[in-house]
């Protein structure tokens, strides 16, 4: 090990950036800590935005993303790339978030070097495979690379218990509610021109929709979008903003569909302090985003999720988040349930957050001393 310990953290899209950055910031407060950070861009301007906005440089930059990428192509040029940075940097542990390509291809990387895993955001699971696709076979496979487990919940170490995993496991929460000290403000001006002429104060309720994943894409999220429309053509008094991902083949679909009605606001993805902030003044969530999951109840705001199946149970079991699918009447009967049963309501929006209390990124910084420690 090197005298000073060298944490390497290496992502490669805006999810990662969003949950990693506070813990980049919280480790390179610790003196007794080197940090660097190697970026993939798996994905480019999204990631860009969030690094800008927390400060965060990059020590290294493969740079990867290129037209009609493919799993493929993308995992071959992430596990070349990072081959050669490990061999630069010599590292003494490399932190990996999540359940991206970047963080499975960037672990498997490391293990061919020898050089220690720690997983930020481990032991999630939706228990089938193809379902999200990669994500669930990506993170299961960090589990068996990793030596570091950092859950966010206890339920998370107990599904890394169940697979064996039980040495190098803390509970930390999710660094995403970390990320709400650097974005959620009064009197935030919005840097998005559509959101920037909406007056949130103008008595009408606001919901934000995400919906984009491979899984949805086609007939699932052309479900999504009729039932967007019959919601808002039912209460006068409710405009749906829909930050649209620049997938053609989720574009495809959601701008025929939607494009036109005065209370449907479609605008291009907006920057992490554009969502936070959007979010703090929404009334409720339709996504099948994994991170508005953690996010929106911290702010108060119940989230219905536009999917089969979640890996985040504890949200379900707190009550601040409902599976409901993409089935369009069901869409439409429990957004109306929400819209116009104040209890419902409250008692999503006031379930406590089972995601933690903001410190995530300091106990996983204390815990990589601590191991550091352990090894020198």
């Amino acid at each position: 090990m090197n005298a000073i310990p060298h944490v390497m953290c290496v992502f490669g899209t805006r999810p990662d950036a969003v949950k990693m950055c506070p813990l980049v910031l919280e480790l390179q407060r610790r003196p007794g800590l080197r940090t660097t950070v190697a970026l993939t861009a798996q994905h480019r301007e999204m990631l860009d935005a969030v690094t800008e906005l927390f400060g965060v440089k990059a020590d290294y930059d493969l740079n990867i993303m290129k037209p009609a990428q493919t799993l493929e192509s993308i995992t071959a040029d992430i596990l070349a790339g990072m081959a050669d940075v490990l061999r630069e940097a010599k590292p003494d542990l490399i932190l990996v978030h999540g359940d991206t390509s970047t963080c499975f291809v960037a672990s498997l990387a490391a293990f061919y070097a020898k050089i220690p895993v720690g997983h930020v955001e481990a032991g999630l699971r939706s228990f089938d495979r193809w379902s999200p696709f990669p994500e669930e076979m990506n993170r299961r496979m960090v589990g068996q690379l990793a030596e570091l487990h950092f859950a966010p919940t206890a339920q998370n170490r107990a599904n890394l218990a169940a697979e064996g995993i039980t040495a190098g496991v803390y509970v930390t929460g999710n660094t995403v509610i970390d990320a709400f000290a650097y974005t959620v403000r009064d009197g935030y001006t919005f840097a998005d021109e559509r959101l920037r002429a909406i007056d949130f104060a103008d008595g009408r309720r606001y919901i934000t929709l995400t919906a984009h994943r491979r899984e949805n894409q086609g007939e699932g999220i052309a479900s999504i979008c009729r039932a967007v429309r019959r919601i808002v053509d039912e209460h006068p008094d409710v405009v749906v903003i829909y930050p649209v991902h620049l997938s053609p083949a989720v574009r495809n679909t959601v701008f025929p569909l939607l494009e036109g009605h005065e209370r449907i606001v479609l605008c291009d993805p907006v920057g992490l302090s554009d969502m936070h902030n959007l979010l703090a003044k929404s009334t409720l969530v339709l996504t099948d985003s994994g991170g508005l999951q953690e996010e929106a109840p911290s702010l108060g705001v119940p989230v219905l999720v536009l999917r089969t199946e979640t890996e985040r149970p504890e949200a379900v079991d707190a009550g601040t988040v409902k599976v409901i699918g993409v089935d369009e009447d069901t869409i439409v009967a429990e957004t109306h349930t929400l819209l116009t049963d104040s209890a419902a309501h409250a008692a999503m929006a006031h379930a406590v957050n089972p995601y933690g209390d903001g410190h995530a990124s300091e106990r996983i910084a204390d815990a990589i001393e601590e191991w550091a420690r352990e090894r020198a």
